[in-house]
């Protein structure tokens, strides 16, 4: 057990920064608010600002420098670079290589730098508030490829500068321009601040609470829908922990992940490329592996469970097997489809088998649900 002796020492600074910012932010914009008011054009600034941290740090700081999903061009980097620090997160060295090390490390509250089982204050902002890291803090041999990048190079040698610049500069000269100073650094300045802080750090501490895992529970990572809309979609992060190298968070149409519709949309205009996905095939079997998983521990406890479970194994590996067969077919139908052999004569057998096996699937999906359903109750 660690005393009170034995902790590490407080980073002042940090907790001046996240005390001084929340007060103002709850004290101060209220009353600010009450006296002098906001105009729809403030508003608007500080939803553009805020939205310009919030991907920065999503889109750049984790998808692209973290984990490596997607490639960006200079200009795009040097974007996400400068909103980087703007958010005031720490330089993208800095912050990619403890993201690292918690996704290596998940839960291990001796290795994880914000282990969500060390509780939600922890998580969220404790694991900032003492030097728990000092022993490592400089060290970024598990970022070599990222020290590779001139961009990232430069913003760690200038980030606070640039990061002084941004949270004073920016704010500032809206004001000048607005013609309301105090407003434009107290909204755009010290409110933003405050909201890209804690929903980012919200994926840290809720979001490893609070939701589904319909894909892996060796984590405690959440999938959480109304995470995704604070964070642009980081908050499908149970998803995340499995399948990291994937561009995407919400990988179904619905849901909300305007971080992935930047990727996608950037790759149209040629600024993002080799965007990773994860196969569907994989995706399938990975959800119904975890629902074969859950179902079995519940009829574990029931009378003539055996029966059942023999029942659910065999509809499992059915499942399993006809999802594997769908995918190969899907595969080498798209590749007659790029040499435009579809449609040819002696490809119609083979046609007419892939149709099959798309209609066996979906009536394997039905039954596998409707077991599920059953047995869930």
């Amino acid at each position: 057990m660690i005393t009170q002796q034995q902790k590490p020492p407080v980073i002042w600074l940090n907790v001046a920064i996240f005390s001084v910012t929340f007060l103002v932010a709850l004290v101060g914009v209220p009353l600010y608010a009450y006296y002098h008011g906001f105009d729809w054009i403030q508003i608007t600034m500080l939803l553009v600002a805020f939205s310009f941290c919030g991907m920065s740090i999503t889109a750049g700081y984790h998808r692209l420098w973290s984990h490596k999903t997607y490639q960006a061009n200079a200009v795009l980097r040097f974007i996400f670079a400068i909103g980087g620090a703007f958010a005031l997160q720490n330089s993208i060295l800095h912050w990619s290589s403890d993201h690292r090390i918690h996704h290596r490390h998940v839960d291990n509250n001796d290795k994880d730098p914000y282990s969500a089982k060390k509780g939600f204050f922890y998580s969220h902002i404790g694991w900032m508030l003492r030097a728990y890291q000092a022993s490592r803090y400089h060290d970024y041999d598990n970022c070599r490829d990222l020290q590779k990048d001139s961009i990232v190079m430069w913003q760690h040698k200038y980030y606070l500068p640039l990061a002084i610049a941004t949270n004073l500069g920016i704010p500032l000269a809206f004001g000048l321009i607005h013609g309301d100073v105090w407003g434009a650094l107290l909204l755009v300045g010290v409110l933003r601040l405050v909201l890209s802080h804690h929903t980012t750090f919200f994926i840290n501490s809720l979001a490893h609470i609070w939701g589904s895992q319909p894909y892996t529970d060796r984590n405690t990572a959440r999938d959480n829908g109304f995470l995704a809309l604070l964070t642009f979609g980081e908050g499908y992060h149970n998803y995340h922990h499995i399948f990291e190298n994937d561009y995407r968070n919400g990988i179904c149409w619905w849901q909300f992940d305007p971080t992935k519709w930047l990727i996608k949309s950037c790759s149209w205009i040629g600024w993002t490329k080799n965007l990773k996905v994860t196969p569907a095939d994989r995706i399938e079997k990975t959800k119904a592996k975890m629902q074969f998983t859950r179902i079995q521990e519940h009829l574990s406890s029931m009378p003539n469970s055996m029966a059942r479970m023999s029942h659910l194994e065999d509809e499992y590996n059915a499942l399993i097997a006809k999802i594997s067969d769908y995918y190969q077919a899907k595969k080498r139908l798209l590749e007659l489809e790029k040499q435009k052999l579809a449609s040819s004569y002696d490809n119609f057998e083979f046609v007419q088998q892939y149709q099959s096996m798309k209609k066996r699937l979906e009536l394997q999906r039905r039954e596998w649900q409707g077991l599920i359903q059953q047995y869930a109750l």
